[in-house]
């Protein structure tokens, strides 16, 4: 089955290349030029989407406004903004939003397919010979289904938190060095991106806080390791 990519931009040319290069690699693309034809999509709830691309900067409603309704009814699909702004402060906007990347404008195809291909192949295909769930102090973890159990109502994590946690899990009490992370969640080690990577650290801090047993230490200039205490 084809992945299915919700890409909205209003840029005619761009699209156009874009768009035919991802079909050209197999995927489904529904285009929008739009954020009002994006949202009405999204809220028909009548297609299967894997990945959104957002552009940011739209004519009508802006990509950080697309992605918010998004996650009010999908926690976990991946989201991908597209942005030509370089200010930090929208990065990472979108990311608190519940985005998990971004890319820069002007970007090569190559970079885009990258980024689509990891994100696809996170979201879609199983950890091998892992278990599925986990123990974490108080909570319970379960990574196929995206949910954080706790002492409240479960928590929807999306796809990149549930990665982040679950290398966390696994190697739990154990430094993992922050380029690791970087590669192995983000497909390489990257400045921005690890201005990305402090932003989940610090939504899976708030997640876990309720129980005292569990921290997520920084080692610094080395990485993190998520302690689980007595």
């Amino acid at each position: 089955m084809k992945a299915h990519l919700l890409y909205v931009e209003d840029d005619e040319s761009l699209s156009f290349v874009t768009r035919d290069n991802l079909e050209l690699q197999g995927y489904q693309i529904t285009h929008c030029a739009t954020g009002k034809e994006a949202i009405q999509i999204i809220e028909q709830k009548k297609l299967d989407i894997n990945l959104y691309i957002l552009d940011v900067m739209l004519p009508d409603i802006d990509g950080f406004t697309i992605a918010r309704r998004i996650r009010e009814q999908d926690t976990h699909t991946p989201i991908l903004f597209l942005t030509a702004k370089s200010l930090k402060e929208d990065r990472l906007k979108g990311l608190r939003l519940g985005a998990d990347d971004y890319i820069t404008k002007p970007f090569s195809i190559e970079e885009l397919m990258l980024k689509v291909e990891i994100f696809l192949r996170r979201s879609q295909i199983p950890f091998p010979d892992a278990p599925s769930a986990y123990t974490l102090g108080q909570f319970r973890f379960d990574y196929q289904n995206l949910l954080l159990k706790g002492k409240g109502e479960p928590r929807q994590l999306t796809q990149k938190e549930a990665d982040l946690l679950k290398l966390f899990a696994e190697q739990r009490n154990q430094v993992v060095r922050r380029s690791d992370i970087l590669k192995q969640l983000w497909g390489e080690d990257d400045y921005f991106l690890g201005r990305s990577l402090d932003v989940f650290i610090s939504r899976l801090r708030k997640y876990l806080r309720s129980d005292e047993r569990l921290k997520i230490e920084n080692i610094h200039g080395v990485g993190f390791r998520l302690k689980e205490g007595e």
